[in-house]
Protein backbone atom coordinates (compact mmCIF):
# COMPACT_ATOMS: atom_id res chain seq x y z
CA UNK A 1 0.00 0.00 0.00
CA UNK A 2 1.30 3.45 -0.90
CA UNK A 3 2.18 5.73 1.99
CA UNK A 4 -0.23 8.62 2.36
CA UNK A 5 1.42 12.03 2.40
CA UNK A 6 1.02 13.95 5.63
CA UNK A 7 1.80 17.57 6.47
CA UNK A 8 2.87 19.12 9.78
CA UNK A 9 1.90 22.72 10.57
CA UNK A 10 4.48 24.83 12.38
CA UNK A 11 4.20 28.50 13.29
CA UNK A 12 3.76 30.96 16.12
CA UNK A 13 0.95 31.04 18.63
CA UNK A 14 -2.11 32.58 16.95
CA UNK A 15 -0.68 32.35 13.40
CA UNK A 16 -3.76 30.50 12.17
CA UNK A 17 -2.52 26.88 12.13
CA UNK A 18 -5.67 25.37 13.65
CA UNK A 19 -8.00 27.56 11.60
CA UNK A 20 -6.12 26.60 8.44
CA UNK A 21 -6.25 22.91 9.43
CA UNK A 22 -10.02 23.06 9.84
CA UNK A 23 -10.43 24.86 6.51
CA UNK A 24 -8.16 22.39 4.66
CA UNK A 25 -10.17 19.48 6.03
CA UNK A 26 -13.51 21.15 5.25
CA UNK A 27 -14.55 21.36 8.88
CA UNK A 28 -16.82 24.11 10.14
CA UNK A 29 -16.32 23.85 13.89
CA UNK A 30 -14.37 26.63 15.57
CA UNK A 31 -10.62 26.22 15.91
CA UNK A 32 -9.35 25.98 19.46
CA UNK A 33 -5.91 26.64 20.93
CA UNK A 34 -3.72 23.62 20.25
CA UNK A 35 -2.28 22.32 23.53
CA UNK A 36 -0.57 19.20 22.17
CA UNK A 37 0.03 17.48 18.84
CA UNK A 38 -3.24 16.90 17.00
CA UNK A 39 -3.32 14.28 14.25
CA UNK A 40 -6.30 14.86 11.99
CA UNK A 41 -6.50 12.99 8.69
CA UNK A 42 -3.41 14.09 6.68
CA UNK A 43 -2.45 17.04 8.93
CA UNK A 44 -0.49 17.24 12.17
CA UNK A 45 -1.23 20.51 14.01
CA UNK A 46 1.48 21.57 16.45
CA UNK A 47 1.28 24.02 19.36
CA UNK A 48 2.83 27.41 18.59
CA UNK A 49 5.08 26.97 21.61
CA UNK A 50 6.98 24.27 19.68
CA UNK A 51 8.21 26.91 17.24
CA UNK A 52 8.45 29.90 19.57
CA UNK A 53 10.73 28.19 22.09
CA UNK A 54 13.94 26.58 20.78
CA UNK A 55 13.80 24.12 23.71
CA UNK A 56 10.88 22.48 21.87
CA UNK A 57 12.62 22.17 18.48
CA UNK A 58 13.30 18.54 19.37
CA UNK A 59 9.52 17.97 19.32
CA UNK A 60 9.32 19.42 15.81
CA UNK A 61 12.22 17.21 14.69
CA UNK A 62 10.68 14.08 16.23
CA UNK A 63 7.25 14.79 14.74
CA UNK A 64 8.79 15.50 11.33
CA UNK A 65 9.74 11.81 11.15
CA UNK A 66 6.03 11.04 10.77
CA UNK A 67 5.30 13.46 7.91
CA UNK A 68 6.26 14.08 4.28
CA UNK A 69 5.75 17.87 4.21
CA UNK A 70 6.15 20.76 6.65
CA UNK A 71 3.94 23.84 6.32
CA UNK A 72 5.71 26.90 7.70
CA UNK A 73 2.95 29.31 8.72
CA UNK A 74 3.53 33.08 8.66
CA UNK A 75 0.72 35.35 9.85
CA UNK A 76 0.49 38.30 7.42
CA UNK A 77 -0.64 40.58 10.26
CA UNK A 78 2.51 40.00 12.36
CA UNK A 79 5.51 42.29 12.01
CA UNK A 80 8.05 39.61 12.96
CA UNK A 81 8.71 35.96 12.32
CA UNK A 82 9.72 33.38 14.88
CA UNK A 83 11.58 31.19 12.41
CA UNK A 84 15.37 31.45 12.20
CA UNK A 85 16.83 31.99 8.69
CA UNK A 86 17.00 28.73 6.74
CA UNK A 87 14.92 26.90 9.36
CA UNK A 88 13.35 24.62 6.73
CA UNK A 89 16.76 23.31 5.68
CA UNK A 90 17.19 21.69 9.11
CA UNK A 91 14.12 19.52 8.57
CA UNK A 92 14.55 16.95 5.81
CA UNK A 93 10.95 17.19 4.56
CA UNK A 94 9.33 19.03 1.67
CA UNK A 95 8.69 22.64 2.78
CA UNK A 96 5.65 24.71 1.94
CA UNK A 97 5.48 28.33 3.07
CA UNK A 98 1.99 29.54 3.95
CA UNK A 99 0.94 33.14 4.45
CA UNK A 100 -2.19 33.20 6.61
CA UNK A 101 -4.78 35.93 7.25
CA UNK A 102 -4.29 37.47 3.80
CA UNK A 103 -7.88 38.76 3.94
CA UNK A 104 -7.30 40.90 7.05
CA UNK A 105 -7.08 44.65 6.41
CA UNK A 106 -3.77 44.99 8.29
CA UNK A 107 -2.15 42.12 6.35
CA UNK A 108 1.24 42.89 4.79
CA UNK A 109 1.46 40.06 2.27
CA UNK A 110 4.72 41.14 0.56
CA UNK A 111 6.44 41.38 3.97
CA UNK A 112 5.12 37.93 4.99
CA UNK A 113 6.41 36.44 1.72
CA UNK A 114 9.85 37.98 2.29
CA UNK A 115 9.95 36.49 5.79
CA UNK A 116 9.08 33.04 4.42
CA UNK A 117 11.72 33.32 1.68
CA UNK A 118 14.35 33.56 4.44
CA UNK A 119 12.93 30.46 6.13
CA UNK A 120 12.47 28.40 2.95
CA UNK A 121 15.32 29.04 0.49
CA UNK A 122 13.66 26.70 -2.03
CA UNK A 123 9.99 25.76 -2.19
CA UNK A 124 6.46 26.99 -2.80
CA UNK A 125 4.83 29.82 -0.86
CA UNK A 126 1.03 29.98 -0.81
CA UNK A 127 -1.03 33.03 0.17
CA UNK A 128 -4.15 31.93 2.02
CA UNK A 129 -7.35 33.03 3.64
CA UNK A 130 -9.10 30.30 5.60
CA UNK A 131 -12.18 32.54 5.77
CA UNK A 132 -12.39 33.01 1.99
CA UNK A 133 -11.01 29.58 1.08
CA UNK A 134 -8.14 31.20 -0.84
CA UNK A 135 -5.09 29.00 -1.48
CA UNK A 136 -6.54 25.90 0.19
CA UNK A 137 -6.76 23.73 -2.92
CA UNK A 138 -3.21 24.69 -3.85
CA UNK A 139 -1.94 23.42 -0.48
CA UNK A 140 -3.94 20.19 -0.84
CA UNK A 141 -2.36 19.62 -4.25
CA UNK A 142 1.19 20.49 -3.18
CA UNK A 143 1.03 17.94 -0.35
CA UNK A 144 0.33 15.23 -2.94
CA UNK A 145 3.72 15.75 -4.60
CA UNK A 146 6.84 13.90 -3.53
CA UNK A 147 9.61 16.24 -4.72
CA UNK A 148 10.46 19.93 -5.03
CA UNK A 149 10.68 19.43 -8.79
CA UNK A 150 7.08 18.16 -8.95
CA UNK A 151 5.90 21.03 -6.74
CA UNK A 152 7.74 23.60 -8.91
CA UNK A 153 6.15 22.18 -12.08
CA UNK A 154 2.70 22.38 -10.45
CA UNK A 155 3.26 26.00 -9.33
CA UNK A 156 4.54 27.04 -12.77
CA UNK A 157 1.30 25.77 -14.36
CA UNK A 158 -0.90 27.77 -11.99
CA UNK A 159 -2.62 30.88 -13.26
CA UNK A 160 -3.29 31.74 -9.63
CA UNK A 161 -1.28 34.62 -8.17
CA UNK A 162 -1.68 33.15 -4.68
CA UNK A 163 1.31 30.83 -5.13
CA UNK A 164 4.95 31.36 -6.03
CA UNK A 165 7.96 29.08 -6.12
CA UNK A 166 10.85 30.61 -4.22
CA UNK A 167 14.41 29.78 -5.20
CA UNK A 168 16.21 32.62 -3.46
CA UNK A 169 19.12 31.79 -1.22
CA UNK A 170 18.66 34.01 1.84
CA UNK A 171 17.90 37.20 -0.10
Amino acid sequence: MAKKNRAMMVGSIGAGKSTLTKALLGRTNDAVKTQSLIYDDWIVDTPGEYTENPMYYKNIMATSLEVTHVLFIQDATKKKTIFPPGFSTGINKLPIGVVTKADVESADIPKAIEKLKRVIPKGPIVITSAEEGRGLEIIRQLVQYNSLKEMRMYVEKQLDDHVIFNESLYK
